[in-house]
């Protein structure tokens, strides 16, 4: 769980601004966390990172805070801990392959944009539905989808490796 905590948090320093919410690659990690670790220790692991951002600059761009949490992102970060929980309950098995794994992590997406478009919404006091979906969700689907793709094919690789990873991270 820490190591993908880690992870998520590198994947924030790789930040480019787009608007209010930038493109990072904390989207690779937490859905990983979610396929490796299984719904609820992949949830955990972005709850501790989520923790870490208050005291810690991990979140996107190097911030930190409460203030970030209610921010125009804050609802992508809260999606996260349900996109890990989702992607690990989808895609994770006993004998998960990769289309199974590529499926969680698409799957992933589904909660992390809805809870980060209505919040940046709210934030924003937009009134135009396609401002919101064009800024906030349009221009990262093509690159969140490579993404997803990547996350399940990685989890695959990682779940069936000979790393010594106890049986319950194997899928068994």
């Amino acid at each position: 769980m820490a190591l993908f905590t880690a992870l998520i948090a590198a994947g924030a320093f790789v930040a480019i601004p787009l608007g209010p919410v930038p493109f990072t690659l904390q989207l690779l990690f937490v859905l990983l966390a979610g396929l490796v670790l299984g719904p609820r220790l992949g949830a955990l692991s972005v709850v501790a990172y989520l923790v870490l951002g208050l005291v810690a600059p991990v979140y996107a761009g190097g911030t930190s805070g409460l203030g970030v949490l209610f921010g125009p992102t804050g609802g992508y970060l809260l999606g996260f801990v349900v996109g890990a929980l989702a992607a690990g309950a989808v895609g994770r098995s006993r004998d998960a392959g990769t289309p199974r794994l590529v499926m969680g992590g698409l799957a992933g997406l589904l909660p992390i944009y809805l809870l980060g478009a209505t919040w940046l919404a709210i934030s924003l006091h937009a009134t135009d539905l396609r401002l919101v979906l064009v800024g906030g969700v349009l221009q990262f689907l093509p690159l969140d989808i490579i993404k997803a793709v990547a996350a399940g094919v990685l989890a695959h690789a990682l779940i069936k490796s000979p790393l010594g990873l106890p049986a319950a991270l194997r899928g068994h």
